[in-house]
């Protein structure tokens, strides 16, 4: 008994020894011993040389790494105006070691920068805008896409090369269904690392959308230790606005944190109007519409590194936009006699939460990366609307309420793995599933006599969404010499099915297709190069639009769903001329079947204009880009360039025929002035567009913005003067009988002051969190 005691306890003891806390500790001090806070004190592998973890020295210059594992390491310290220091390999097995450091100044008579990598570059898929390489200052996301070569932002969202059918995804993911001007307003520039246009999407895509695709890629928590930044911003538009953000990020031994929260009130104004006539009536229409979102955001994440191949990690958010305006609309219908009016009001109060949560695991190493992660989407959109005569109107309306609820779930599943054989060939394969579930409930009431809103059954309709996506893919990249391919395959197996309360009647729909994409690219000297790429998409029609019930902006003008859309194909085609890696020339083509097309049409009875999507018979999209940069001005950072595009829109059903060729010129530069104040200008001028069915004529947009650091570049100062001229869609529609004089304007001159605060450590150390696509929240579109 004694024996086997005996032989427990040392059993026990062979156990704990095997899992003894190995630590490392010191301190880091000068050459006079005193002591360094902030160093920056690296654990690596003897073995691999690769980084293993890293703690930042204390106020009294003291450093511990704790439950280090059994192996070979050494260990490297570096401070800002301090020689790096490393010390040579050591075993840690079963014991603790202590090093002690002391480093010497770094007096450097004169630092030269010989190279700096491009702001942009291009590649045969993608336009690639590195935020991190430019010295321009950007106070939001709007500014930043005011500053991707050729894109248009406007009231009417943002267009490129004639093209208005545009996704944003952030970080690979959609936008959390904010509507397009809150969202760039919304989102500080700081946290934005590059912008890719991606015109030539590959396999590893979703095949979803005929347009280009904006690509946010945000900073990474890439900081040993804990460092963080305060934002405050104040404005005036069409009243006052204002907004503050706070975030805060970790990353000590194995862990990796980062939290941010943030809240925005931003207002702004659209103008619309519209002048028509039907037999002897002139229906002159002006509708002011306000805007002033509230919106609340909290997120989070965590990944925890288990080894050097295996990584965990989840992220979490949750955001509250909630608006509550009141858009007045007045119609004058004049004829060579008589005048009446009909003035209204259409109160919105609309809630929308969005709550969304995405864990992950990743393997990795020098030739393999696999990754795994499930994301989930809840989101609800309520949303009460009243539309109401006013005093003044000379013609009866009857009152209008309408309740539009809507919930959405999106669950979806993905993993990628990626096969790197060498240097000049990789392979990746990719599988997907996404799962959504959509709910649309429309209540509408009219007022009685008494004052009462009383249920109308037939206006009615609970509209139900049921789809399943399964996808594969795989992709090659080759590199031999002079030539570069890539190619990649893409299938998608889609089901949806939808059920309105109206008739009881389900609707069912199945496409299976594959997806091809390639892109072929030659260096024909040291500066020159040649790519052609080509790549086939498909557009799903949004929820929203298959939903067939009608809602009212006024008591003339109306959207309808239309249930019997069908998806789109496009085939694209581009060809491009670089210069040292950056956009010089480039031609682009694509056609599409059955394109979605806002069309809209007049009941010359009842004098009420309705918009739809249908299908088009016929969409051809030609456009031809020069580019060229503005550093052969002294001091002067940027870029100019013209953009020339022809759009061809056709419907044999609905007596549809246009076509029309515009160029537009846009520029941006920064330059800077004396006390280290950069100073930014950014514009464009169009001859006219397509913007849909609108036949425009010229527009122009003109920003300026000045900025300047203070406290060791802690503290940045902005002052933004956006839309200081700020012409937008003026124009015509001219088919099918209807013919009105439009314009679409936004509020002008929004000034802007930004402040914020970055603290924490510096030292960077590179992670790879990854983040999914995910295709299906781009098409719940409510505005808000």
């Amino acid at each position: 008994m004694n024996t086997i005691i005996k032989t427990l306890i040392i059993f026990f003891i062979s156990i704990i020894s095997a899992y003894a806390q190995n630590n490392i500790s010191g301190y880091i001090l000068d050459e006079s011993n005193k002591p360094l806070e902030f160093a920056n004190v690296i654990l690596h592998s003897a073995t691999s040389k690769e980084i293993v973890t890293g703690v930042i020295s204390s106020e009294a210059g003291f450093y511990k790494f704790e439950n280090v594992e059994n192996g070979n390491y050494y260990l490297e310290i570096s401070v800002l105006g301090f020689k790096l220091k490393r010390c040579d390999a050591f075993l840690i097995e079963n014991n603790s070691k202590t090093f002690d450091f002391n480093l010497a100044e770094d007096v450097l008579d004169e630092i030269v920068i010989t190279h700096k990598r491009p702001v942009i570059r291009q590649t045969a898929e993608k336009l690639i805008i590195d935020l991190e390489q430019s010295e321009m200052i950007n106070s939001n996301l709007q500014d930043i896409m005011r500053g991707v070569p050729g894109i248009i932002v406007t009231n009417n969202g943002i267009s490129y090369a004639g093209q208005s059918n545009i996704r944003i995804l952030i970080n690979g993911k959609t936008t959390d269904y904010m509507d397009m001007d809150t969202l760039l307003r919304d989102m500080p520039a700081d946290n934005i690392a590059k912008v890719e246009l991606v015109e030539q999407p590959g396999a590893e895509f979703d095949a979803t959308g005929s347009g280009p695709i904006i690509n946010i890629i945000l900073k990474k928590n890439v900081k040993l230790g804990t460092h963080g930044s305060v934002s405050t911003w104040v404005g005036e538009d069409e009243g006052f606005e204002h907004g503050t953000s706070a975030s805060i990020a970790s990353y000590k031994n194995k862990l990796n944190w980062q939290a941010s929260t943030g809240y925005s009130s931003p207002t702004w104004r659209e103008d619309l109007f519209i002048n028509r006539s039907i037999g002897e009536e002139n229906y002159n229409q002006a509708t002011i519409e306000p805007y002033n979102p509230k919106t609340f955001r909290i997120s989070g994440s965590i990944d925890y590194y288990i080894n050097d191949k295996h990584s965990i990690g989840f992220g979490i958010k949750n955001s509250n936009t909630n608006s509550d305006r009141v858009a007045n609309s007045a119609n004058i219908i004049t004829t060579a006699s008589t005048t009446d009016f009909l003035y209204s009001e259409n109160s919105f109060n609309r809630d929308q939460k969005v709550f969304n949560i995405n864990p992950y695991y990743e393997f990795k190493t020098e030739g393999h990366k696999l990754t795994a992660d499930f994301n989930y989407v809840d989101y609800k959109n309520d949303n009460r609307n009243t539309l109401a005569s006013v005093d003044g109107s000379t013609i009866a309306y009857t009152n209008q309420r309408y309740l539009q609820d809507g919930n959405y779930q999106i669950k979806t599943f993905r993993s990628d793995y990626v096969r790197t054989l060498s240097e000049d060939f990789k392979l990746s394969v990719g599988a997907k599933y996404s799962q959504v579930n959509t709910d649309s409930d429309l209540q509408s009431f009219s007022e009685n006599e008494d004052g009462d809103f009383e249920f109308n059954n037939t206006a009615s309709n609970i509209f139900l969404v049921d789809e399943n996506i399964f996808a594969l893919y795989s992709k090659i990249n080759i590199t031999e010499g002079k030539w570069s391919f890539s190619g990649g395959l893409r299938f998608e197996d889609s089901n949806t099915k939808g059920t309105s309360s109206s008739d009881n009647e389900t609707r069912e729909r199945e496409i299976s297709k594959l997806f091809p994409s390639a892109a072929l690219s030659r260096k024909i000297n040291k500066n020159l190069a040649a790519s052609l790429a080509y790549s086939y998409r498909i557009s799903r029609p949004s929820y929203n639009t298959l939903n067939s019930f009608v809602t009212y902006y006024d008591p003339l003008s109306s959207d309808v769903g239309n249930e019997n859309l069908k998806p789109s194909f496009t085939n694209k085609y581009q060809f491009n001329l670089t210069f040292d890696g950056q956009p010089f020339f480039a031609i682009a083509y694509s056609e599409t079947k059955d394109d979605m097309f806002q069309f809209v049409s007049q009941d010359n009875e009842t004098a009420q204009i309705e918009r739809t999507t249908i299908n088009l018979s016929d969409s051809k999209n030609w456009n031809f880009r020069l580019f060229g940069p503005l550093s052969f001005i002294n001091n002067v950072e940027g870029y100019t360039g013209i953009i020339v595009s022809q759009n061809k829109f056709g419907s044999t059903t609905n007596n549809l025929n246009l076509e029309k060729w515009s160029l537009i010129w846009f520029t941006q530069a920064s330059y800077e002035l004396p006390w280290e104040i950069n100073a930014e200008v950014s514009g464009n001028y169009g001859t006219g567009a397509l913007e849909g069915g609108l036949d425009t004529d010229w527009f122009a947009d003109l920003n300026f913005s000045l900025g300047k650091k203070f406290l060791d570049d802690k503290l940045k100062v902005n002052l933004a003067l956006s839309k200081i001229l700020n012409r937008g869609f003026v124009g015509v529609i001219d088919y099918n009988g209807l013919y009105a004089e439009v314009e679409s304007n936004q509020s002008r001159q929004n000034i802007q002051l930004r402040l914020s605060y970055s603290f924490g450590s510096k030292f960077g150390k590179k992670t790879s969190r990854r983040n999914a696509s995910e295709d299906e929240e781009n098409r719940i579109n409510d505005n808000n």
